[in-house]
């Protein structure tokens, strides 16, 4: 028997991957009886998807790392896509960096992903070079996800901005919507959908059906994070009717 613990960098008003991890982690659990996770969540302040209220939270989420440090935590996610992204190209490196070293100084050393570098891994792990994304954020903070992933050589043919600045509302989107806006997606020119760009909007229901309608792999922040998670874990990135991402490695 392997037990995890997975510890989560979360907004304070964050109210969905605390949720759709652990659901994930239960499912890779039921098809591997000799694996078992359990998931901690530390905490920072954000109320409005803002970029201000992003670089603060970016600059206190060391205090979170040191706090999952401190309950021995074997792997850590900070859970905040957009917040990393806006901070330009290769934030996502410069972020785990920083959060490993916030680690290490508590005294527990531990492998760090971001669901920002995960989304990239994850498009990468599908060889998706053009795709279609789903965004609950303002125009101008949808356009910097867009331009992060051009810097990564993914370019993104259509993008759907859902101008929800408020966090709570974002977490209160029901998975449906997002199916909806899907279905009126062109998947013809693209390798991959990324229903979710986001952390905080609900997605993992709407997975498996919009994948199978539209007949491309279909990938959120969240199953990107569980992805890198398992990966970094040395487990097969399997997880059910969660998408062809964590269709396991065969």
């Amino acid at each position: 028997m392997s037990g995890y613990q997975v510890g989560l960098v979360v907004p304070s008003s964050n109210t969905t991957m605390e949720t759709e991890i652990p659901a994930m982690l239960r499912r890779r659990e039921a098809v591997d009886p000799g694996v078992t996770f359990t998931t901690h969540a530390s905490r920072v302040r954000l109320h409005q998807v803002t970029a201000v209220e992003l670089a603060r939270m970016n600059r206190a989420s060391g205090r979170c790392a040191a706090e999952l440090a401190d309950a021995r935590c074997d792997v850590l996610a900070y859970a905040c896509l957009v917040a990393v992204m806006t901070e330009g190209a290769g934030a996502h490196d410069r972020a785990e960096r920083r959060l490993a070293r916030a680690a290490g100084r508590a005294g527990h050393p531990m492998p760090v992903v971001t669901s920002a570098g995960a989304l990239v891994a994850g498009l990468r792990a599908l060889d998706a070079r053009r795709v279609a994304l789903i965004a609950p954020y303002l125009p101008p903070l949808t356009a910097a996800v867009v331009g992060y992933l051009a810097g990564y050589g993914i370019d993104v043919a259509r993008a759907v901005s859902l101008a929800e600045p408020d966090n709570v509302a974002v977490g209160r989107i029901p998975p449906q919507r997002l199916a909806a806006l899907a279905d009126a997606l062109d998947p013809t020119d693209v390798d991959a959908v990324v229903l979710s760009a986001c952390v905080q909007m609900p997605s993992l229901a709407a997975v498996p059906r919009v994948e199978a309608r539209l007949g491309r792999p279909v990938l959120t922040a969240a199953t990107a994070t569980v992805h890198q998670l398992l990966t970094g874990l040395g487990l097969d990135p399997y997880v059910p009717d969660a998408g062809r991402l964590l269709a396991g490695r065969g």
